[in-house]
This record gives C-alpha cells, sequence and structure tokens, in this order.
C-alpha cells in the first residue's frame, strides 16, 4: 500500500518531494472542516477514484483504472441534496461543480474519501487530488499539484492508498 503525505509545504511520495498547493484556508483538524471554508481535512483519507478527460489524456497517462468524465458529470456540493458528495449527472436540480471543465484543473482526479459515501451534511464535499492552477494557488480545500507531477503520482497510486494530510 503505498501513502502519500501532505502538509503546507509539499508532499513526499515514493521517496520523492512535490510541491503542492492546499486550501485557501490552510489544514484544518477534520472535526472543524464545513463545506465552503477552503480548508484542506487533516488525517488519513484513501484514494477511492480516478477520473480523467479522455479528450485531453491518453491511456498511457493516467492509470487503467480510471473512469473518463463525461459531458454531463458533476459533483454535488448542495448541502440539501440528497446526492451531497457525490457524483451526479446534468441535469440536476441541486448545486454542484462541474467535472468537466473548460481549464485543465480536473483533467485528471484522485477522489478521497473525505466524508464519502455516506456524507454528513455540511462537512465538506470533494476533497480531490488534481493540478493546480499555477503554482502553490489555494484550492479550494482540495490538494493541487503540476499536471506532470500528479499524472507521475496518479500512475502509481491505486484504489485503497492513503493520502496523509498534516498540520
Amino acid at each position: 500500500m503505498n501513502d502519500i503525505a501532505v502538509t503546507r509545504w509539499g508532499a513526499r511520495f515514493a521517496g520523492r518531494h512535490f510541491p503542492c498547493s492546499v486550501g485557501r484556508g490552510g489544514i484544518v483538524s477534520a472535526r472543524a472542516k464545513r463545506e465552503g471554508d477552503g480548508a484542506t481535512p487533516a488525517g488519513h483519507h484513501r484514494i477511492v477514484g480516478c477520473l480523467y478527460r479522455p479528450d485531453r489524456l491518453t491511456p498511457g497517462d493516467v492509470p487503467e483504472w480510471a473512469v473518463p468524465i463525461g459531458l454531463g458529470d458533476l459533483w454535488s456540493d448542495d448541502v440539501r441534496d440528497p446526492d451531497y458528495n457525490l457524483m451526479v449527472r446534468a441535469p440536476h436540480p441541486f448545486g454542484y461543480e462541474r467535472l468537466r471543465r473548460p481549464d485543465p484543473l480536473y483533467d485528471l482526479v484522485l477522489i478521497t474519501d473525505w466524508n464519502w459515501p455516506h456524507a454528513e451534511k455540511g462537512r465538506g464535499s470533494a476533497i480531490f487530488l488534481h493540478a493546480w492552477r499555477k503554482p502553490r494557488h489555494p484550492t479550494a480545500g482540495c490538494v493541487a499539484f503540476a499536471p506532470t507531477d500528479l499524472r507521475w503520482i496518479a500512475r502509481r497510486l491505486r484504489p485503497g492508498d492513503g493520502v496523509e494530510v498534516r498540520r
């Protein structure tokens, strides 16, 4: 089993150090994490899925277990939604985040088990590992990497591997 260790200073994985970004709200205790706070929850999280844009990445860029992101794929971030913190499809009557974005942030996404699959309303949704907007630019709570680093990491992780976020 592989674990990736994440701090606000970077990540360590497979004997290498990677610069990364965390949430604009910093790294907070799991008890303090709330929807919309922009914080990355501390603790041990598991990788439970991998999504990718098949129109932008080739099969060699992604793990063999990655699932393509479809045109209507969304992620619910609305606490009123019975499918809160789950992948849903458009059209969707509740608040959501589009997984097929015009920018490259979600070209490759590793999904963690933060508040998943049986979400507690308001504890936060969608803690992903994804590409950063620019070096060290804060996220909305996810962990972000340079696209080339993210692809390298993703090809070596498997479902069930851990993400240890440390304060």
